[in-house]
């Protein structure tokens, strides 16, 4: 497929709070492209050749750059998609900390050594994969692009970068601040839309496609993978799910329920989609769920924001809409508010069945969807009964029951007791419609290099001409 792209058509974000014009950028023309990808080229083999501790001091020197400006990016990012100033600021706090820490893993990422017979030796090399190519979402560019960015740098790669075009000047910005501090074609940013990444993927020279946002993205980026014999690394679509066993305070498990769908508005790809709450608990539980969705409701937009735009909206409500048309019952919500923005109620339904577009795929939005189930072990299979495999949730106090869980849940990640967190550093593969390959922590940095093998053995003594030595 050919794509060709004009210099004429720009990219423009609507506040989604107030429905004014958030930010007008210019989007990439097909000369662009193929020159933020010739300059990535270009840069590679310098920076490949570049010491790994200068590499790290160099991305500290990135990280201090967009600490000096983490209140524009977080003002930017606000005004582009709505997320609460707090958040806000906090994705780009988190995205520092990331940078910082690739900064200094990245010096000391290390292969393998082994011994054959003796005198000889394997030791593994990692070297650079090349061009990486970053597609990035919108949901918190910051936090997430920086991921991305900080591994493939600091292990030897150049990137050329393209975020949503739900959130271009935010990342414009970040893309700007980076390279303010690297060798000119080390990073390149690229404004655009799908149109734009899909010109991309048409571009010679690209060794690695990483990728966070849809499944349908993702699966795009597998199948042109395939031609093209990029490494691909993908975190896509999740539709987590949360089992509330019968021996934890139904106040404190819809108090966490309730961070997990609704945190971000839903927005989150980590998100809570799908609760299976024991029935001995049910009542309770679902009347502290539907105060806590009624108390974020109410509140104002610094706490609690709207939907990115109109589109995603559409969709959630579309989703809510076959819920309620096939049995559900909205508890609280369900319906889109009229007035200005594109806010949409905190949302409680009872009365699911996994048929419905609620359970089966990503809603991406703030939608609680309730399953009320006779005991753990028809929970924990409801719940691993998905097509998605990112992460999963177990509310218990009973260890068994959390064992159980992080054996038979085929997801990347399972929480206990916490719908979200986990240590600094940790890693997590996603699995089926999920993605593939590690998307964060050390491990991003072996999927981000690729390794030689060297094997030495000692050769023979050589013996001069008449026996002498």
């Amino acid at each position: 497929m050919t794509i060709a792209l004009t210099a004429t058509e720009d990219l423009v974000v609507t506040d989604p709070v107030d429905g004014s014009t958030a930010s007008r950028v210019r989007r990439a023309s097909e000369a662009d492209v193929r020159d933020a990808v010739a300059r990535a080229r270009g840069a590679a083999p310098a920076w490949a050749r570049t010491a790994p501790a200068e590499r790290g001091a160099l991305l500290h020197a990135a990280a201090q750059r967009v600490r000096e400006h983490a209140q524009e990016l977080a003002d930017l990012n606000t005004r582009e998609t709505g997320k609460v100033p707090g958040d806000a600021l906090g994705g780009v706090e988190a995205g520092i900390g990331t940078l910082v820490q690739y900064a200094e893993l990245g010096p000391v990422h290390r292969g393998e050594a082994l011994r054959g017979s003796f005198g000889a030796a394997d030791w593994a090399v990692p070297h650079p994969r090349g061009v990486v190519l970053a597609l990035t979402p919108w949901n918190d560019p910051v936090a997430v692009a920086c991921g991305i960015l900080g591994a493939a740098i600091v292990a030897g790669n150049t990137v050329v970068h393209k975020g949503s075009e739900r959130s271009p000047t935010t990342i414009a910005r970040l893309n700007a601040l980076l390279a303010e501090v690297l060798p000119d074609g080390v990073l390149v940013g690229v404004d655009g839309d799908a149109a734009t990444g899909e010109l991309l993927l048409e571009q010679e020279g690209i060794d690695v496609y990483a990728h966070v946002g849809s499944t349908s993205t993702g699966d795009r980026l597998s199948e042109v993978a395939v031609r093209t014999r990029a490494h691909v690394v993908r975190e896509n679509g999740g539709n987590d799910a949360v089992i509330v066993d019968a021996d934890v305070d139904p106040t404190w498990a819809a108090a966490q329920v309730a961070l997990g769908a609704f945190a971000n508005t839903g927005q989150i790809c980590t998100s809570v989609e799908r609760v299976y709450v024991h029935r001995a608990i049910a009542d309770p539980f679902v009347a502290a769920l539907v105060a806590e969705a009624e108390r974020r409701t109410t509140a104002p937009a610094a706490e609690y924001g709207p939907l990115v735009d109109d589109r995603l909206r559409r969709t959630v409500q579309s989703h809510v809409d076959d819920a309620l048309g096939r049995g559900a019952t909205a508890r609280t919500g369900g319906a889109t508010p009229d007035g200005v923005g594109t806010f949409y109620p905190a949302t409680v339904l009872t009365d699911v069945t996994e048929d419905m577009t609620v359970m089966t795929e990503e809603t991406f939005g703030p939608i609680a969807p309730v399953r009320v189930v006779d005991d753990f072990d028809e929970g924990l299979r409801l719940a691993a009964a998905d097509r998605y495999g990112l992460a999963a949730t177990v509310l218990t106090n009973d260890t068994g029951h959390a064992l159980r869980a992080a054996a038979e849940l085929p997801v990347g990640t399972v929480k206990v007791n916490a719908v979200f967190g986990g240590a600094p550093g940790g890693s997590a593969q996603p699995r089926g419609a999920s993605g593939a390959g590690y998307g964060y922590g050390p491990h991003l940095l072996d999927e981000l290099t690729t390794t030689t093998v060297v094997h030495l053995e000692p050769a023979p003594p050589t013996t001069a001409p008449g026996g002498a030595r």
